[in-house]
């Protein structure tokens, strides 16, 4: 090993050597053409550094290395990053060639430099995808011609070559961009990118560059500022959160937008209510698209809604099924009428939506939720005007429905009020145990000393949800007596109920179970079928009309009212409810039959017919109506070409003259239609996860005009509650539309209400998400 040789324009400063062109830093050893530097080693055609294998011919002149920084000629390699063109280093960066280096930039440690050092001959193949800023290569153990790739920031390895084929990187670039790398997983999926810039860190000078490529989750990361696609997503926000329009204008909002994006230029109010309603006019479009490819008829749902202003609305809802067998409910209009609603506006409405959605020769029957006094002023203006119209079926005896929800939430409106005297007790109660943590825990005692067994919260219900009164009134039916014995024994309460009020309380709170259990049985469906409503019904009629006979006068008392109203429902709706189940293949007529015998006793036969009968008369309704042409009913061509015949040919078997009495007979005795056909076959089982639609889509092949009055019928809305909506606060009556609504054009809050309910639904792609690579 020689001494240190300070010719060939090599300065030595401070345990530096330069040899050459070659800078050699740190623990370095150049011995003939090997080089060890740091953990680096170049041996004949290959360089190891740090756990990189770099095949090539070594280590060449104007080549500067130093602690983990290459410089290749007129590249520098710094840690992972490669930097293209001549760049002049500083702080801890080599100087090539006959720069002088001092200061923190020249060579410490101890060197053993041989003096020869041979320059290779060719250059190693530069490495240009982004994907080596977080990967380096290494050598596989005991075999020199494969390599591993690495990743440096979870250490895992993959496959890059074999010796004689190379893997690529794409699967190199899956770990880090798809967030396949726990450790930029554990760092919300960002890669951890040096800055740009010189970084004081401790006062050591540290080189802190970027990277050239990168990787971002963006889903329009190369795509040009778009200022009308910007504006119309701030439509759709502010549609589908009811945000008020005048948002645009609030200066945090146009801070946040302008931090986003500075050249969006927010829209003033009247401009955006243009965006909304092209937002309006594009969704509209596309449901006038699906409707006409629907197969079946749609039923509509009629709301009403006012104002704090002499005007209201109606809105109007279709609900349909589609081909797939799957329901659907789209809101079709949202209209301005004169408040109070007359007599005709529903009617005015619907003439007017019918023609602009094509559904002239579609409807099939109509949900209304208005109450019980108005309901056959409505119904028959609906039924004579629209009818004469438009094709009705069963001569319009379905044509009008009553929304069962609104029905329960009458009759459970009327038991409350009944004992509104002892619910108002029961409430001052309960705020006053609730007033003090010491009233509680008095309560509480109490309770415990006169063992009650109950696990019930007591607490206050919310008056416009009648289903929390009736929690309240069950919660405290269990603590009377508690409530009783503080009376006694605290001279500041005098609210407790009297023994004849906790009678009256009882004989409520059952009755309301009664309904709170069957909306219950409504809501576990999220997009129930017209079917089961009539399991809802009958049982309900049943319990009232056996309870107006009770022999406790509070249990007959209530019970008679709340009859009163929900006989009304019954005698209005039992018919579209009991062909409604007659549809369903696990019940068909046999629960009809059963369920009337119960209700009506020896006249239930009479009852039984007339829905027979009406189930027959719609069924030829539909035989009458053009059925489309199917695969399964298409003549399918013999062998030879020729068309099936209708008999099949003599086999020659002597009996021609059977074959010929065949034929007699199928020409005298017609095979069965499709209804009876299906009303003669067994029942099907009824189990947990029978779905009634799935049904009918396998055995639509079966029964292609059956299937069809099926589509419809148990597409009929019998409840104007939509889903996401509570049953128990429907009301009996009008909704109101909040002041800021209220204020607006009706044609944009038609515009507002309408896109909110179709743009979930909408199918417009939603913009990509994809990985996209920034240059």
């Amino acid at each position: 090993m020689g001494e240190p040789n300070d010719n060939d324009n090599a300065m030595v400063h401070d345990g530096e050597m330069i040899i050459g062109n070659e800078m050699i830093h740190d623990s370095e050893m150049v011995h003939s053409i090997e080089m060890i530097h740091g953990d680096d080693m170049v041996q004949e055609t290959k360089m190891v550094h740090g756990d990189e294998v770099i095949q090539g011919s070594g280590l060449v002149n104007d080549e500067t290395i130093n602690g983990d920084e290459m410089v290749h000629g007129s590249e520098i390699i710094h840690g992972n990053d490669i930097i293209q063109v001549n760049d002049m280093i500083h702080s801890n960066e080599m100087v090539q060639v006959n720069d002088m280096a001092n200061g923190d930039e020249m060579a410490h440690g101890n060197e053993l430099v041989s003096a020869d050092v041979s320059p290779p001959n060719s250059r190693r193949r530069k490495k240009k995808s982004p994907v080596w800023e977080h990967f380096t290569i290494e050598p596989v153990p005991g075999d020199k011609q494969c390599q591993r790739a690495c990743c440096n920031l979870c250490k895992g390895t993959f496959a890059y070559s074999t010796g004689a084929k190379i893997a690529g990187t794409s699967h190199l670039k899956r770990h880090i961009t798809h967030g396949s790398c726990p450790v930029i997983k554990s760092q919300d999926k960002k890669v951890a990118l040096s800055s740009a810039g010189v970084t004081d860190n401790d006062c050591e000078g540290t080189i802190g560059r970027p990277s050239k490529r990168r990787y971002r989750h963006s889903g329009f990361a190369n795509a040009t500022f778009d200022q009308d696609r910007s504006s119309f997503y701030v439509a759709k926000l502010i549609i589908l959160h009811d945000y008020r329009l005048d948002i645009v204008q609030q200066p945090a909002f146009t801070a946040f937008i302008e931090s986003l994006q500075p050249r969006f230029r927010v829209a003033d109010v009247e401009p955006m209510e243009g965006e909304v309603y092209a937002v309006y006019q594009k969704e509209k479009e596309n449901l006038l698209q699906t409707f006409s490819t629907l197969p079946g008829r749609m039923s509509l749902t009629i709301g009403l809604w006012t104002t704090s202003q002499t005007l209201g609305y109606v809105s109007l809802a279709s609900q349909f099924i589609d081909t797939e067998w799957k329901v659907h409910r789209r809101m079709l209009n949202f209209t301005m009428v004169p408040s109070p609603h007359p007599q005709n506006a529903v009617t005015d409405a619907i003439s007017r939506c019918l023609p602009d959605w094509g559904m002239k020769d579609k409807l099939f029957t109509i949900t209304l939720e208005n109450d019980c006094s108005s309901h056959d002023i409505y119904s028959a203006n609906l039924r004579d005007h629209l009818s004469s119209k438009n094709d009705v079926m069963l001569k319009g005896q379905l044509f009008v429905v009553r929304c069962y929800a609104r029905i329960l939430n009458a009759a459970a409106q009327d038991v409350i009020a009944s004992i509104h005297g002892v619910i108002y007790s029961i409430r001052e109660s309960i705020k006053f145990i609730k007033a003090s943590h010491s009233r509680e825990e008095k309560f509480a005692e109490i309770a415990l000393q006169l063992e009650i067994p109950s696990t019930k919260t007591l607490c206050l219900d919310v008056t416009t949800q009648w289903n929390t009164t009736y929690l309240m009134l069950l919660a405290a039916l269990d603590y009377k007596q508690a409530f009783t014995t503080l009376e006694t024994c605290d001279d500041n309460y005098n609210e407790a109920p009297s023994a004849e009020d906790w009678k009256r309380v009882e004989a409520a709170s059952n009755h309301l179970k009664l309904l709170y259990d069957s909306a219950h049985s409504i809501m576990a469906v999220e997009n129930p079928t017209s079917d089961i409503f009539f399991h809802e019904a009958w049982k309900l009629q049943l319990e009232l009309a056996n309870a107006t006979a009770h022999e406790d006068p509070d249990v007959s008392s209530i019970a008679k009212d709340m009859h009163e109203i929900f006989d009304k429902y019954w005698k209005d709706c039992n018919l579209v409810l009991a062909i409604a189940v007659v549809m369903d293949p696990r019940f068909k007529m046999k629960l009809v039959e059963f369920s009337y015998s119960k209700i009506y006793g020896v006249d239930a036969a009479k009852y039984v017919k007339v829905v027979n009968d009406s189930v027959h008369e719609l069924y030829k309704e539909y035989v009458a109506q053009p059925l489309p042409l199917t695969p399964a009913y298409v003549e399918q061509p013999a062998a030879n070409g020729n068309k099936t015949q209708a008999a099949p040919p003599s086999t020659g078997d002597g009996l021609v003259d059977f074959d010929m009495y065949l034929s007699e007979i199928a020409t005298v005795q017609p095979s069965k239609s499709e209804l009876e056909q299906y009303l003669d076959e067994s029942l099907t089982p009824r189990t947990q996860e029978f779905d009634i639609l799935d049904w009918w889509k396998l055995n639509t092949l079966r029964f292609p005009t059956l299937s069809k009055m099926a589509r419809d019928v148990l597409a009929i809305p019998v409840s104007t509650v939509t889903a996401g909506s509570s049953i128990f606060s429907a009301g009996t009556g009008s909704r109101m539309l909040d002041e800021y609504r209220s204020s607006l054009r009706p044609e944009i809050v038609e515009a507002l209400v309408c896109a909110k309910d179709w743009l979930p639904h909408s199918p417009t792609a939603s913009p990509s998400c994809a990985l996209v690579k920034l240059q």
